[in-house]
């Protein structure tokens, strides 16, 4: 029997609704594993903990965590409680920083049944490697003077060994795909650090001659996610462009409210962490309507992280038919609850 040590952390909002039918759905395929459980242990972090103790987490909140295989964590923020930067950098962006979880990544396809913006989605099917621990979102930088001499400087920081480990790690992933990686630049407009990520990029494609690479400014690119998506396979870019490809991913797809991510270590000294893209959304929480589609596929993605692909597989199939069948959430068009969403997953996922 292989078992997993599961830390979980709802967070706020919905994510203390769609987090549980999330287990749910982890226990049912493990069910039809038939070797396989699962330990869950959850830890009440968020606004309200917030202000209850003065902090996000406990002092000893890392170290607590570090125990886990991994960390599935449903959303954070709850702004009419706690400014958002406080919450945020106190629990999420404490967590990948200090567990150097230097990569994201976050997928987006068409799914039957879920009316995409797109006139024609083409089937589209993509992944995005987003590097995640420096670039344009690094913390150096400052501000000096005041009133009409003031100034804000912000630090793009690359450096060889970050860049380099997001675009292996993406040539990894390709391989293991279709076989093509696009390449997110700017190097005809950011001087310095963009023909910096296109010279590494080059370099470590002579690596993996099997795989046909594509390399696209940023603004071109993001056109192309709209205009022509199911010409993308696995593409890799910095923190800023890759967040903003994602969300553009999940816009195509229909709802933010389906989208998944993870956050991933490398070394094996910490955990990953598994978190969906869409916010707390405090405007429906307690309704029994959040879509529990994003944190779901979040689940399908550790599994896949823990080895068990094929029973990740299962799990997104499942999800599909569900929503192909029409029982769906209103923020998609339906009128299922949360509940009735996940109880038919769990059950289509039996009979697979």
């Amino acid at each position: 029997m292989i078992k997993h040590e599961i830390a979980v952390i709802p967070g706020d909002g919905i994510g203390n609704e769609v987090v549980p039918a999330a287990l749910n759905v982890l226990n049912a395929a493990a069910e039809v594993h038939g070797g396989l459980s699962f330990k869950f242990t959850e830890f009440p972090w968020n606004c309200d903990y917030y202000l209850k103790h003065g902090m996000m987490m406990p002092e000893d909140g890392l170290r607590t965590l570090q125990s886990f295989e991994a960390v599935f964590l449903g959303a954070v923020g709850d702004p009419a409680k706690v400014p958002d930067h406080i919450s945020l950098w106190g629990l999420l962006i404490k967590i990948r920083r200090e567990f150097e979880q230097v990569i994201n990544i976050r997928p987006a396809k068409y799914i039957q049944g879920i009316v995409s913006p797109l006139v024609n989605p083409n089937d589209f099917d993509l992944i995005v490697v987003r590097e995640n621990s420096e670039g344009e979102y690094s913390e150096v930088g400052g501000r000096i003077h005041k009133g009409e001499d003031q100034m804000a400087i912000q630090n793009a920081i690359f450096t060889r060994k970050g860049t380099e480990r997001a675009i292996r790690y993406a040539f990894e992933l390709a391989a293991k795909r279709r076989g093509h990686l696009t390449s997110a630049t700017k190097s005809n407009g950011i001087f310095h650090s963009m023909p910096f990520w296109d010279d590494v990029f080059k370099e470590v494609s002579q690596d993996y001659p099997d795989t046909r690479t594509a390399s696209y400014h940023i603004d071109a690119l993001a056109a192309f996610f709209v205009t022509r998506p199911q010409i993308f396979d696995v593409i890799v870019a910095s923190n800023l462009f890759g967040d903003i490809l994602t969300d553009i991913g999940a816009a195509i797809m229909g709802s933010i409210g389906i989208a998944p991510a993870a956050n991933i270590n490398l070394n094996g000294k910490f955990p990953s962490m598994f978190e969906p893209v869409h916010g707390s959304a405090p405007d429906i929480c307690g309704k029994g309507i959040a879509n529990p589609i994003g944190q779901i596929w979040t689940a399908k993605m550790m599994l896949d992280h823990l080895g068990h692909q094929e029973l990740g597989q299962q799990v997104l199939d499942a999800m599909e038919a569900t929503i192909f069948s029409g029982i769906k959430t209103p923020d998609i068009g339906g009128k299922a609850s949360t509940q009735e969403m996940t109880d038919d997953i769990c059950s289509r996922l039996k009979k697979l």
